[in-house]
């Protein structure tokens, strides 16, 4: 038998499962809400912090995992923008993550694997009126996860505005965590202040997140439950780490997103796709224990 493996089963909503028997790894997968990771364990260890009930409500914000975020990442001022004269109202994080994703394909020669694609559709031209194609490809291989990206613009004859990124919930025993990044600022949504960041940093009593700010190198270290320590690697096409927890739950979140709440209202650093155009990128989870 094969070390890599991919299966499915129904708990609420299908779900995929990748499993590298020689690392005893494991990855969950659920196309139908939102395309997300569920579970990322990683030489045995569970990454992941997931509160399972706004997983299962049909309609909930699902609080944990790897929530997908296009096309924005955050907020719009009153969750409205104007493009080409026209309004158009986005909830927060964009569309992408409550939408049902389409399995495309699977894969055990060398990796475990699930393809899944989102188009655009009635439903998401309402409130983003371009038309697109994203695959993703999560594979699990040597105790890391990949999420290799692809966003395709289908809109004849028109650029498409987008700010990508992901939302991932790590499982941690405090709130106070040292991240290892070339970082040198950081903006405190809290009091709207730029700080010097001097790789610490304490999110406890903190409502609003902070934006790493001045990094170069696309990579942060850092600690989570059981002792570990996880690295994330990605393109750097995301230029900005968002870092954000709740009071009281046992998770930090670390987000590389490609550009900063509210982009789309200032429309200063969008990427722009041109028309037929494509956008590939990568993220990699990894751990150390």
């Amino acid at each position: 038998m094969s070390q890599f493996q991919v299966t499915s089963y129904t708990d609420t909503y299908k779900i995929y499962e990748l499993v590298e028997e020689s690392t005893s790894s494991r990855i969950l997968v659920c196309p139908e809400r939102g395309g997300i990771v569920i579970g990322c364990q990683l030489h045995g260890l569970e990454l992941f912090y997931l509160d399972k009930a706004t997983f299962e409500h049909p309609t909930a914000n699902i609080r944990g995992g790897n929530p997908i975020l296009f096309p924005i990442c955050g907020q719009l001022e009153n969750k409205t923008y104007t493009w080409d004269g026209k309004s158009y109202e986005m909830a927060n994080h964009g569309v992408a993550r409550t939408s049902a994703w389409e399995v495309v394909g699977t894969n055990t020669d060398g990796e475990a694997s699930i393809t899944i694609m989102l188009r655009s559709n009635e439903e998401t031209k309402e409130s983003f009126p371009f038309d697109f194609e994203l695959t993703f490809t999560y594979a699990l291989a040597n105790g890391e996860l990949h999420i290799r990206q692809q966003y395709r613009n289908l809109t004849e004859a028109a650029s498409m505005p987008f700010y990508a990124g992901f939302h991932p919930y790590f499982n941690a025993d405090a709130k106070k965590l040292a991240y290892e990044t070339d970082a040198t600022r950081y903006l405190d949504y809290n009091d709207m202040v730029e700080k010097p960041f001097t790789g610490e940093l304490d999110l406890d009593g903190m409502v609003e997140s902070v934006t790493l700010l001045g990094s170069v190198k696309p990579e942060i270290t850092f600690p989570v439950s059981g002792g570990a320590r996880v690295r994330m690697t990605y393109n750097d096409i995301f230029k900005y780490l968002q870092l954000w927890s709740v009071q009281d739950k046992p998770f930090v979140c670390v987000e590389p997103w490609m550009a900063m709440t509210g982009e789309l209202n200032r429309q200063e650093e969008l990427v722009m796709l041109e028309a037929g155009g494509t956008l590939n990128a990568n993220l990699t989870i990894g751990c150390e224990r």
